[in-house]
């Protein structure tokens, strides 16, 4: 314990450093995700023949290993000379996401109270009214919590991806394995534990904060 603690005040601007490194391509990664993501949620919630081709595709995503992803994306990206670094990270992130994110997105739009929907169709609401004003505010808990599972777990992806030299908090394992350094590799793992729950955290606390009173209260009731 005192040899982490020592080592770690003394690298402790580089930890930092890398710790920002980490955000920084997560919350990128977040944003390209979201972007995508929720948009086609949407979409298959009003086109419904393209919903099981649309998830179904997210889930194979999910299905390859990281290290594999990045393997594949490396002759894909080497002519643009991107095939290392914290670009072929991010696409992987992004394409990781996709599905907690259009899933919840697909599930919390279609989830929405039948008879709320109806009745704002006969006030003479359009689609896109319809949307904005009453399903996406209902929908917005759980899609939250479908980016809240996808950051958590790009976290940990995110430290794989220091072997293709994106850096990050990975760079303090991959090193540390290397060189047979166990407080160093004790260190990286400690922060992306850190970061993780910390992340976690406060997407639940946006979680509860986005839903809408009169969901909370329903629920009360139901209890």
């Amino acid at each position: 314990m005192n040899k982490l603690l020592e080592y770690i005040l003394e690298n402790y601007n580089n930890i930092i450093s890398l710790t920002w490194e980490h955000i920084f391509i997560v919350s990128i990664a977040m944003v390209f995700a979201v972007i995508i993501g929720v948009p086609a949620g949407i979409f298959i919630t009003r086109y419904e023949v393209f919903a099981k081709k649309v998830i179904n595709t997210a889930n194979i995503f999910m299905t390859i290993p990281s290290i594999a992803l990045f393997g594949i994306m490396l002759p894909l990206l080497s002519p643009f000379n991107l095939g290392l670094g914290k670009v072929p990270a991010i696409i992987a992130l992004v394409l990781y996401s996709q599905l907690p994110i259009i899933r919840n997105t697909y599930v919390a739009i279609k989830n929405v109270d039948p008879a709320i929907v109806d009745a704002a169709k006969g006030t003479g609401l359009s689609r896109w009214r319809l949307l904005k004003e009453i399903e996406a505010p209902l929908a917005i808990p759980v899609i939250i919590a479908g980016v809240r599972t996808a950051s958590v777990m790009s976290i940990g992806i995110t430290a794989i991806a220091a072997y293709i030299g994106a850096g990050g908090l990975g760079v303090l394992i991959d090193q540390g394995i290397n060189r047979y350094y166990t407080e160093m590799v004790v260190t990286g793992a400690i922060m992306v534990s850190i970061l993780a729950i910390f992340v976690d955290a406060f997407m639940a606390a946006l979680e509860r904060i986005s839903t809408p009173k009169g969901v909370i209260l329903g629920r009360k009731l139901e209890k």
